[in-house]
């Protein structure tokens, strides 16, 4: 039992001083605080306190990405597909595509999307992380330590009719 501690320990250790980068665990990006939720911002002031949860930040995030010229979607291929049987049934996941990370003061938010073409990639993922990270700031008051954006597919005008026929088949 007591190897296990140490090797415990010793793990948690040398994650706290790996380097940034993929070597290092994505709970080292933001400064985190244990809640009793244990997800989420919270603010204590002589007046009470308020409690952000992950999923809000989360919501905020996918707003302001979609709100953002060029971006056509949110989400993978399987997370697509199932937005479109939400859709369907109107139950949108505005949080479909979008992982954040909330610490006590700090947020690290994760993005997939996809952008319509012929739309300059590095321009619309720029402004995503742009739209994203005033969102955040301005609604939630944390500082945005980072957004990172994968795309993941580019939509052509064409698709149109095939992600038409995809939803007649689901309905």
């Amino acid at each position: 039992m007591a190897t296990n501690e140490t090797n415990t320990s010793a793990t948690l250790e040398n994650a706290a001083t790996a380097p940034v980068g993929k070597n290092r665990g994505p709970a080292a990006r933001v400064d985190r605080v244990s809640t009793a939720t244990g997800a989420g911002s919270v603010a204590e002031t002589s007046a009470g306190r308020t409690t952000i949860a992950e999923g809000v930040v989360a919501k905020i995030a996918g707003i302001a990405a979609r709100e953002v010229s060029g971006v056509h979607a949110l989400g993978g291929g399987g997370a697509r597909a199932l937005g479109a049987l939400r859709d369907a049934v109107n139950a949108t996941d505005l949080t479909q595509g979008v992982k954040v990370e909330v610490g006590e003061t700090q947020v690290a938010a994760d993005l997939t999307i996809v952008v319509d073409y012929p739309m300059p990639i590095q321009e619309v993922a720029e402004n995503v992380r742009s739209a994203v990270g005033a969102a955040i700031t301005r609604l939630v008051g944390l500082q945005v330590v980072e957004v990172n954006v994968a795309v993941n597919d580019v939509h052509l005008p064409g698709d149109d009719a095939e992600d038409t026929d995809v939803e007649a088949r689901v309905s």
